[in-house]
């Protein structure tokens, strides 16, 4: 199945230049939101995951989904304040000030092996973040997996040393 059809461009959001991917009409599609997940189950099927970490709000949706279709447990990595449980944190520089991820201290065991899924990769704080926190805590990261990947932005090279798969390239 073509899933680029299933993503709208938004121009001018968030902000005046950006052309933002939409990915609600993939979303809002039965057929294309299971061809996703089964394009990215397809591409990890040799992983040997046994859970997958994944970020607020949007990297939810498929990281949760995967997690199911794999039967495999799920991390959920939130912004501070949002996880009842005690937490470690990774910092991470954006264009303009920081960010802040969490996940629960007990989330993954040392020598783990874990698989993070996002939406899009696109400069690859998110996503750098998240693996910085994995490898602390003692996980294997097997890899990266995105819906899709802006090969113009620098994410890809942010994550060097990690197996990435996306589906769609822009």
């Amino acid at each position: 199945m073509d899933l680029k059809r299933f993503i709208r461009d938004i121009p001018d959001f968030p902000k005046p230049g950006i052309v933002f991917k939409d990915i609600a009409p993939l979303l809002g599609d039965g057929a294309a939101f299971r061809a996703a997940i089964d394009g990215l189950a397809a591409a990890f099927a040799d992983a040997g995951a046994v859970k997958i970490a994944a970020a607020e709000a949007r990297g939810f949706l498929f990281g949760a989904a995967l997690a199911c279709r794999l039967g495999i447990g799920f991390v959920p990595v939130r912004k501070p304040g949002k996880l009842p449980f005690k937490t470690v944190s990774e910092t991470y520089a954006l264009e303009y000030g920081t960010d802040t991820l969490c996940m629960h201290q007990d989330a993954v065991r040392r020598g783990e092996k874990v698989l993070v899924i996002d939406d899009v990769l696109a400069t690859g704080g998110t996503a750098a973040a998240i693996l910085s926190m994995l490898r602390k805590a003692g996980a294997e990261v097997v890899g990266a997996g995105f819906l899709i990947e802006l090969d113009f932005l620098p994410g890809r090279s942010r994550l060097a040393g990690t197996r990435i798969e996306s589906l769609i390239h822009y």
